[in-house]
């Protein structure tokens, strides 16, 4: 019945699309995606049925070819990032896609697995198309009372899958409080995850609420740090005596600020917010303060950089940073809206809850203050910014000329292309030998660095860092296959880079005197699950399994001592507050929803999709399901919800401190009005040399637009205390 057919076609794309992302584990979607396809697609064939003769089968055409196009555009989304991206993600990196991944968009859609794909989902339009030509197309009229039937079909097929989402308790939260993109997708189908996400950039913050968590339940005690010894000094002929110093009085980890005050005085989200801050209980001082105080800075976003990328032979300079110094042994790095989503965090200590436009929205509005190259400019450190591809992808040439760094920002196109090679990815050895002499002289310095020689694609001919360090990875041969093997290979330059870093540090005699951090945008998404499984030695089955990480904070001032090992969850927003107490620097720790991990907050990781990971366990929201490290450990009753609720308020919290420019609000912009940076304004210029503005024309396309094991069983005595919400 051609009435009904629209409807036919819009299930047939959605199974489509399905079982090719989500393979055998969409078929519990189907229910849903048969009701869901009834309820919208019926209204779009009303409206078919009211039009006649040439300009009805014109409209069927256009249908069909414009209801493809979204399954299309997610699929090779899927194809090349192993994930789906709503709406705010696509709209803001899809120019900089089609002009600078061109080559990787045309690979992907001339590939077998892209063509066909491409085939099936025009098919419908095809065939209805030979239908016209072979007059087998007969437009049908329903009499009134038909056309009123199909129309009571529309509400009930809506209560009814409604109905059957809220007996679920997962897709329940999924469809409402923890909905997100991704996992709506999976879940629901596109089409309603489309309509979910048009429902929350419509509703905005105007709904932001933040429960109270007061439920006693049974933690773990956070992990002690291995201390770093103090040396005593010696005096010739003499014994030392150790002296010992006063234990500074610990301190709340606040700032001057009437959030009380705030609350009462403003509406809406920022009075939400400030409410919320008021709540909290600020994490305290320690004995690591000020540990790093006047130290240089230097902080690495790692191009798809992941745990399995270090060894101790192939990358040992990787190694010695994340073995030696303080040790992350359960670290994560939530992959967020790609590349620049993974950078916000790192930077800005938030979840990316605008998707990819969410640094553009920090940055450009003035909520800056509290990152670090803010808080280090603020005290007199030289600063620069550097990218070794596209200066302008993402607007970095705007943003990161906004984030407080003194001398601005250089990408490929504003300065390095005149240092680096024509390849793809550019090499970050290249990148490091020529930025280290702008700055090693320039102390104390504040250095921040994205990296490109990561990226993907994995493979020994497609890959310049694969192909320059595939000897490098000669011990993997037959031990792995290429892929894996390519992509550790790229991986090698990073490596080679941090080694010259910390050779020239040494030679300038600094190196005791430098903090370096590294941290990935998101994990190698460019390797697809087989593979990445193999990388990983184990099947990634979630997204903890597949976002867990090696965060890595190193000094040459600690590496002389036992490691500092901290074993607790630990995730990519606890930098930048780590950060700030170990360069003793003032910050209200209510502000962040990270922790400074040598605190007495509660160790946490979660992401976007609402799974999290505790020092008891593991929550998988898409099974509504918790695991425990020990299955023999007793979980406390409401000790799943509390965490659940304090999971949501530090999404909510991000996405409020986006919507209202709370930073800004509480202390101001710190590079005057905002409202002078728009997308298209010309990049602040701070090298005259520019030689032109284009990126090198022989480059491989730049880097895309966007977008564990489980831990070891521990059967230490548990202890019952209130879990309060610790920032």
């Amino acid at each position: 019945m051609l009435s009904a057919e629209y409807v036919l076609v819009l299930l047939y794309y959605e199974l489509l699309f399905g079982f090719s992302v989500f393979g055998s584990q969409f078929a519990s979607s189907i229910p849903g995606v048969i009701l869901s396809s009834l309820y919208l697609g019926l209204p779009v064939c009303l409206l078919l049925l009211a039009l006649r003769g040439k300009v009805r089968a014109g409209a069927e055409i256009v249908v069909r070819i414009l209801a493809a196009i979204p399954f299309l555009i997610e699929f090779f989304i899927w194809m090349q990032f192993k994930t789906v991206y709503d709406i705010n993600t696509i709209l803001f990196g899809g120019g900089d896609a089609l002009t600078g991944f061109s080559d990787m968009i045309k690979d992907l859609i001339f590939s077998v697995n892209g063509m066909s794909h491409i085939i099936a989902f025009f098919l419908p339009t095809v065939i209805f198309i030979l239908r016209l030509a072979f007059r087998r197309f007969r437009p049908v009229v329903l009499e009134q009372w038909k056309v009123g039937l199909l129309a009571l079909l529309i509400p009930a097929a809506f209560f009814s899958n409604m109905l059957m989402i809220s007996l679920n308790p997962a897709s329940r939260a999924i469809h409402n409080e923890e909905y997100n993109f991704p996992a709506a997708t999976a879940k629901f189908g596109l089409s309603e995850a489309l309509a979910l996400d048009i429902r929350s950039l419509m509703r905005g913050d105007d709904d932001l609420a933040f429960s109270s968590v007061d439920v006693p339940v049974t933690a773990l005690p956070t992990a002690t740090p291995t201390p770093t010894p103090v040396p005593v000094p010696t005096v010739p002929g003499a014994t030392a005596t150790p002296t010992p110093s006063p234990t500074p009085t610990p301190y709340p980890h606040v700032m001057d600020i009437d959030f009380e005050g705030i609350a009462e005085s403003e509406s809406g989200t920022v009075a939400n917010l400030a409410a919320y801050c008021a709540s909290l209980e600020p994490s305290m001082s320690n004995e690591y303060t000020g540990l790093f105080e006047g130290k240089n800075l230097i902080m690495i976003t790692a191009e798809a950089f992941t745990a399995e990328a270090i060894d101790p032979v192939i990358t040992p300079n990787l190694y010695r940073l994340a073995t030696r110094g303080i040790n992350f042994t359960d670290s994560y790095v939530p992959a967020t809206a790609g590349t620049i989503g993974g950078e916000f965090s790192h930077v800005f200590g938030l979840l990316p809850q605008d998707g990819g436009v969410s640094f553009y929205h920090m940055a450009c509005r003035g909520n800056t203050y509290l990152t670090m190259s803010q808080r280090l400019n603020a005290l007199g450190y030289y600063g620069m910014a550097f990218h070794n591809n596209d200066y302008q992808y993402y607007t970095r040439n705007v943003t990161h000329n906004l984030l407080g760094y003194s001398e601005g920002y250089m990408g490929w196109g504003n300065g390095l292309e005149s240092y680096i090679d024509p390849v793809w990815p550019e090499s970050d050895l290249q990148m490091m030998e020529a930025t280290i002499p702008m700055y090693i002289d320039q102390q104390p310095f504040n250095i921040y660095y994205m990296s490109v020689s990561g990226h993907s694609n994995y493979s020994r001919y497609a890959n310049a860092q694969s192909r320059a360090h595939w000897d490098d990875t000669a011990s993997l041969e037959g031990e792995c296959s290429d892929t894996v093997r390519a992509y550790i290979a790229c991986q090698v330059d990073l490596d080679r880079a941090v080694g010259y870093l910390l050779e020239q540090l040494e030679a300038e005699g600094i190196l005791d005197d430098t903090v370096i951090t590294i941290c990935a945008d998101h994990y190698p998404y460019g390797l697809d699950n087989e593979h990445l499984s193999e990388l990983y030695g184990y099947d990634v089955t979630n997204t903890v399994l597949r976002d867990h990480n090696r965060i890595i904070i190193w000094s040459g001032c600690l590496e002389h001592d036992d490691p500092i090992v901290i074993d607790t969850p630990v995730m990519s927003i606890d930098i930048l507050p780590t950060l700030l107490n170990l360069f003793g620097i003032e910050y209200d720790s209510r502000l962040l929803p990270g922790r400074d991990v040598f605190s007495d907050a509660m160790p946490l990781y979660f992401n976007a999709g609402y799974d999290w990971r505790t020092d008891l366990g593991t929550y998988i929201s898409g099974q509504a399901t918790f695991y425990p490290n020990d299955p023999d450990a007793e979980i406390p009753e409401g000790y799943v919800e509390a965490v659940r609720t304090i999971v949501a308020n530090r999404i909510n919290y991000c996405s409020g401190v986006l919507s209202s420019n709370f930073f800004r609000y509480l202390f101001g912009d710190p590079n005057g009005d905002y409202t002078q940076y728009i997308i298209d304004t010309e990049p602040v210029r701070v090298y005259d040399e520019t030689p032109e503005d284009t990126p090198p024309t022989d480059t491989a396309p730049t880097e895309t637009a966007v977008p564990t094991e489980p831990a070891p069983t521990d059967t230490t005595p548990i202890e019952e205390v209130p879990v309060q919400e610790t920032y």
